[in-house]
């Protein structure tokens, strides 16, 4: 399975204890969520996990530790899932959960705060405008050319973007973004190819998976075409140059690094169609599950099939402070069961 499966899984689902998966939540991508919670819940149960599904829009996160839930699995996606609150709530009763911890969690569900990072790191991504109004967009659009991107810093699925040929349009593409969130960020746009590359794993151990190239209907890569049509290509093996899917690796897995990331995440990169360079454009870390989903695709041509993706994912499960009093002791502690 190079290298991505963990060992064997067949007898350790009992050791895992009553298992959440949240799903649905409160955010702009519940839809997505709920498909995802289902694939994982249904996944989880077929290797003989005792899952069962919680969605925090109808329930309270305190009815976890009442109904004695051993750890949960995250398949919440945007905001109040992906944005460190969720995680937060968990640590606080004591519920290891997969994916990413709070700090992390809330840097990279906002591409403001992700791309500073990452270019104090020396990681490259699209120069970009954080923007307050419709007249800033159009500033920015002065600054960094015809296209621009016009997107929410804090929302995924390609939900409120907009792809800006004109200055004219700069406005109801702000207006658009900023329906979905406060903070709006304009970016250059790359012309070339786009890629996705799912991350397994934590810390030294963290691993790259196989890199999946997307080809859209005229690169129309949007939030109906991400999950409700079979009209997009998935390339993997990807067929990029020799050497530079490798690169691209290496590139995603430092991003995921500097970030502090766990578990697992997927970060998409644009490749520049003229200079063969990589742009880092944002990272997910709790990625979508559903049957369009592609951190299912690339572990399954790394050999790892889609139910025991999540069992790994489950079995990854874990707290902030359980990580942080490991790495102290020098010793990598087991999630508690």
């Amino acid at each position: 399975m190079n290298g991505y499966a963990a060992n064997s899984t067949l007898n350790a689902q009992p050791a895992l204890g009553k298992v959440a998966v949240l799903m649905g939540g409160a955010s702009a991508e519940r839809e997505i969520s709920l498909m995802s919670g289902t694939g994982v819940l249904q996944a989880l149960r077929s290797r003989g996990v005792d899952a069962h599904a919680f969605d925090p829009a109808q329930r309270d996160l305190t009815e976890l530790r009442r109904d004695g839930f051993a750890r949960c699995f995250i398949a919440l996606h945007g905001r109040f899932g992906e944005d460190g609150t969720v995680q937060g709530a968990l640590e606080l009763l004591g519920i290891p959960y997969t994916g990413s911890g709070v700090m992390a969690s809330a840097i990279a569900i906002d591409k403001v705060m992700t791309k500073r990072i990452w270019l104090a790191e020396g990681l490259p991504t699209p120069q970009w405008r954080k923007v307050a109004s419709a007249e800033a967009a159009r500033a920015a659009f002065a600054a960094l050319g015809s296209p621009m991107i016009v997107k929410p810093a804090r929302e995924g699925s390609s939900i409120g973007l907009t792809k800006v040929m004109t200055a004219d349009e700069c406005e109801s593409a702000y207006a658009r973004a900023a329906q979905v969130d406060e903070q709006v960020l304009c970016e250059q746009f790359i012309s070339g190819e786009e890629v996705t590359v799912p991350v397994l794993g934590s810390g030294s151990r963290a691993r790259a998976l196989p890199v999946i190239r997307i080809v859209a209907p005229e690169g129309n890569y949007d939030y109906q075409n991400k999950y409700f049509t079979d009209d997009v290509k998935y390339l993997v093996p990807c067929g990029l140059p020799t050497g530079e899917e490798e690169q691209i690796q290496q590139m995603v897995l430092r991003a995921y690094q500097v970030l502090g990331c766990r578990g697992w995440a997927r970060a998409d990169v644009m490749i520049d169609a003229r200079t063969r360079k990589p742009s880092l454009l944002e990272i997910n870390t709790a990625p979508g599950m559903t049957s369009h989903s592609l951190v299912p695709m690339s572990a399954k041509a790394a050999g790892l099939s889609y139910e025991d993706l999540c069992v790994q994912l489950l079995q990854g499960a874990a707290l902030d402070h359980d990580e942080l009093e490991g790495r102290a002791s020098g010793v990598q502690r087991e999630s508690r069961p």
